[in-house]
């Protein structure tokens, strides 16, 4: 059995909490989508804009700044990294139109493109081996984490206080920027590659050279982004607006959802370790397939509830894999780069999901179900199709 060190343990806890605060805030946008609108006089669809912006600026965040990670070390990067995040958020309370809103949530964007690929190297690049498949479900777990952190807070305040007020909250995490600097160590890996004198690879000539895994990867997450965001981002309105829930029962519902999100990531991730990391993934996505039915098209708040549940428990249980799936297909000293490009790639392939969602709902007369089930079934399918005919199998373990 793997001895953890104080290092490992405090980077685990750094690399996981600065995904899920960055997702906190992202996950704040889409409980107040409507009040925000209300705010600028514009129409729901206007402010959904955000939402694809933030996701399609966020590969600018993943090429460049995990290119510094690759030069400048992954701990200070890092630290820069969840402060600008931090600040950006805190900004986006003071925007008084719209236009300066969604700027803002362009440069959030970009920082929250910088933070998966980063952490993820510091942390697997730093746990013993054998915890590789477990802590890639606790990494992504981060995610639903942050939503979850999102929904108990829009639960208990958002009645009490401006949706400017979230935003302010959401700088919160500029305070883990000290508990990085004082108690996470640099990744050796990196330190003994400086040490080396190894050159950072350019990353053009590196995509050109591994191409078909790249390609193979960046539809994968285009896939897996349909996913999440298509089972996530318009949801609160499914609830709100068709079955016309209150603030406290969309929260109540939201939070048993992200918690089995949080189950699914790190259960899914730690089966990985001993059936495969495609197997693990198939397995996920059919049987959230087969709870579309339950989820999409319930009528009872009780069944509502229990498909939910059920579906962010497969769907974050496939995602729980992905982080050290990419990193594994990636080659090495690439780590903290491609693994984050192609994940944000697929992001912004995928962008359009939240006003597509919205336009078959508008055609179908505010019918979220169908905009809701069409996605999660064809992305599940697509995701199985793609894990049989992988281009590049993964060993269960390193």
């Amino acid at each position: 059995m793997n001895k953890w060190s104080r290092n490992q343990i405090c980077t685990v806890f750094a690399a996981v909490s600065s995904w899920g605060l960055d997702a906190f805030d992202f996950f704040l946008l889409i409980f107040i989508i409507d009040d925000i609108a209300h705010s600028f006089s514009v129409s729901n669809k206007e402010v959904a804009l955000a939402i694809f912006l933030t996701l399609a600026c966020r590969p600018i965040g993943a090429v460049f700044i995990g290119k510094m990670a690759e030069k400048y070390g992954r701990k200070p990067v890092l630290m820069a990294n969840v402060a600008a995040f931090s600040i950006l958020s805190g900004l986006s309370a003071f925007a008084p139109t719209l236009f300066i809103f969604l700027a803002i949530r362009c440069a959030y964007g970009v920082a929250m493109g910088g933070i998966w690929g980063v952490a993820s190297a510091l942390a697997f690049e730093t746990i013993p081996p054998k915890t590789k498949g477990f802590i890639s479900g606790l990494f992504q777990a981060g995610y639903p984490l942050g939503y979850l952190s999102a929904s108990i807070i829009y639960g208990l305040f958002f009645d009490y206080i401006r949706w400017q007020d979230l935003f302010l909250i959401g700088t919160l995490p500029i305070f883990l920027v000290a508990f990085i600097y004082f108690f996470v160590e640099e990744s050796s890996v990196w330190q003994e590659a400086k040490n080396e004198k190894k050159e950072n690879l350019p990353i053009i000539p590196v995509i050109i050279k591994n191409w078909p895994v790249c390609i193979y990867a960046i539809i994968l997450m285009t896939c897996f982004n349909f996913f999440s965001h298509g089972t996530q981002d318009v949801y609160p309105l499914f609830l709100k607006d068709q079955h016309h829930f209150t603030t406290h029962t969309v929260s109540i519902i939201a939070i048993l959802y992200n918690i089995a999100s949080i189950i699914g990531g790190v259960s899914f991730g730690t089966l990985s370790q001993k059936i495969g990391r495609p197997q693990a993934m198939t397995l996920a996505a059919f049987f959230a397939l087969c709870a579309v039915p339950l989820w999409a098209f319930s009528s009872s708040i009780v069944l509502i509830g229990l498909g939910a549940f059920i579906m962010q428990l497969m769907m974050q249980g496939a995602w729980g894999i992905i982080p050290i799936y990419l990193t594994e297909l990636m080659p090495k000293h690439t780590r903290a780069v491609l693994p984050g490009v192609a994940y944000q790639l697929g992001n912004l392939l995928a962008s359009i999901n939240l006003p597509l969602q919205i336009y078959i709902a508008e055609s179908y007369h505010g019918d979220y179900s169908i905009s809701l089930a069409s996605i999660a079934s064809i992305t599940a399918i697509c995701i199985m199709l793609l894990m049989v005919f992988n281009i590049k199998k993964t060993s269960s373990t390193i």
